[in-house]
């Protein structure tokens, strides 16, 4: 086994797993962005002439049969090889010979793992949204089927307004569907090839065609200058993480919702029992544990945000190894994400409000306001006047 930085002399037990650490598994989901982004590599180096047609096409066809055997799970990132960059290369030369070798030139791990985390976010924030989208179509048949249900709307716990199941239901469906805009947004970071950088200061002598690998992989612009590259480590990250954070703010305080709502004292909702889990002591309880599991989980996705911001705080320029502390809470936070909209998509459509107990907490308070509003239109007076009048207020002196 040869690590692409290996110059022939042994390393230290203890320094390699301290220094690899979990990239060896958290790379298993790059596999397959780092060989799309490395054939898109080999076919530029074959079009400037730097690569003959035969090998190109030889490179190409190892590295997607290496793809292949991967996703059929018959081989994995050994801590040995330390990334999917080595991982790859070692058994593309074995597959090839030396001209496997040849795959390198004009690059760096550095833009090689950009390109391949680019290319995974850019299906990660096509997947959130896929399975926000599936909330939004649970949101939207508990409004379809259950929307009429009246409901007291809150203001600090307190009863305030009349509302329903329809603008519970509508609210937090909007603002999800805002979250997923959000993520959109993050694209702009996402979606710019780093090929070509090298290790930030991009290739010595060769003349490299950064338009073709953006083109043939689909990203909207080529990172320029080089030495923004490196510096740009994080942002794309912290951006996405961000959107998931409000994402999960969202879905936690839906989740925040339906534990209260189904409480005894409340009483608004009744849980399928298929949702609920059960006390080892107590025979009667059914409790709601994957909301509040929900609801922690969201308030806990922004210490992943923290980790990232955290990792760039400070770094001078240029590259650092720092920047592998990256991956684990960006790759956690997605997964989390992933996690959560999953099941509340599910676990929503086991909601059923409770018309009786509803329709009994719209007590008479919650006309209040209304009241008001309406002496304004019938009486003409100012609606401050009208608001003391339906608080009880004593109408003030005239002269005071």
């Amino acid at each position: 086994m040869t690590r692409l930085w290996d110059k022939g002399k042994s390393l230290d037990d203890l320094i390699l797993r301290f220094t690899v650490g979990g990239d060896h598994e958290l790379d298993e989901r790059l596999v397959s962005y780092d060989v799309r982004a490395s054939c898109a590599h080999a076919r530029m180096l074959m079009e400037k002439g730097y690569l003959s047609e035969e090998v190109c096409g030889r490179i190409v066809g190892a590295l997607e049969e290496i793809g292949r055997r991967h996703a059929a799970g018959e081989w994995r990132i050994s801590l040995a090889e330390e990334d999917v960059h080595t991982a790859l290369e070692n058994r593309l030369v074995a597959a090839i010979g030396e001209d496997g070798g040849r795959l390198h030139l004009g690059r760096s791990r550095n833009d090689q793992v950009l390109a391949a985390l680019r290319l995974y976010l850019l299906d990660v924030v096509h997947d959130l949204r896929r399975l926000g989208g599936k909330v939004i179509a649970s949101l939207e048949d508990i409004s379809a089927g259950q929307g009429d249900v009246p409901l007291p709307g809150y203001t600090h716990l307190q009863r305030a307004m009349p509302s329903s199941v329809r603008l519970w239901a509508e609210g937090f469906s909007a603002e999800i569907r805002d979250d997923l805009e959000g993520l959109t947004a993050v694209r702009r970071r996402i979606s710019r090839n780093p090929l070509g950088s090298a290790a930030g200061y991009g290739v010595p002598v060769l003349d490299l065609d950064r338009e073709a690998t953006a083109r043939s992989l689909g990203f909207e612009a080529v990172h320029e200058p080089v030495t923004a590259v490196q510096l740009s480590r994080g942002k794309a990250e912290a951006a996405l993480l961000f959107e998931i954070v409000l994402l999960l703010q969202d879905l936690g305080r839906l989740a925040a919702d339906v534990v209260l709502f189904a409480t005894a004292e409340f009483g608004f909702l009744v849980l399928d029992e298929g949702l609920t889990t059960g006390s080892s002591i107590m025979p009667q309880k059914r409790n709601p544990d994957v909301f509040e599991l929900v609801r922690g989980r969201a308030a806990r996705s922004v210490s992943l945000l923290d980790a990232v911001l955290l990792v760039t705080t400070r770094l001078p320029s240029g590259y650092h190894r720092d920047l592998q502390l990256l991956k684990g809470p960006l790759f956690q936070g997605i997964d989390e994400a992933e996690d959560m909209l999953e099941v509340m998509a599910h676990a929503l459509r086991g909601l059923r409000f409770d018309p009786l107990r509803c329709a009994a907490a719209m007590d008479e308070g919650l006309l209040a306001t209304e009241k008001a509003m309406k002496l304004v239109l019938q009486e003409g007076i100012p609606f401050r006047s009208a608001y003391r009048r339906v608080a009880g207020v004593p109408a003030r002196p005239k002269g005071e």
